[in-house]
């Protein structure tokens, strides 16, 4: 129960700067202060509409769940390995490396879930 409040406590102090980030410059720009206050609570407003849609989302989706979160692991090993993993990419075989690289990964990964 206590780190439930103390998570919507930090999720509340997160929202101060975000309303502030639209408030402040539409005062500026000359907006009244009341106006410029209720457009950086408008923008705030579509935070609660999209989480709960988007845990109704999860619900609905839940059965393909682990190949979108499977897809989205296999995006980013191969982002990791195409970009940010330069010795693989120096000669022209960039693409043989990058294949070789998921092969690997999945190969591990199949033998890790096989041999427990």
């Amino acid at each position: 129960m206590v780190s439930r409040i103390s998570r919507n406590i930090g999720i509340g102090i997160q929202n101060f700067p975000e309303g502030a980030a639209v408030s402040v410059p539409l005062r500026r720009e000359g907006f009244s202060r009341l106006k410029s206050f209720w457009y950086g609570q408008a923008s705030g407003i579509v935070e609660p509409i999209a989480g709960v849609l988007g845990a109704v989302s999860v619900i609905l989706i839940k059965p393909i769940l682990p190949y979108a979160l499977s897809f989205a692991a296999g995006a980013m090993i191969y982002v990791v390995v195409e970009e940010l993993i330069p010795e693989s990419q120096l000669e022209k075989n960039t693409d043989i490396a990058t294949i070789g690289a998921m092969l690997g990964f999945a190969v591990m990964m199949t033998l890790d879930v096989a041999l427990g």
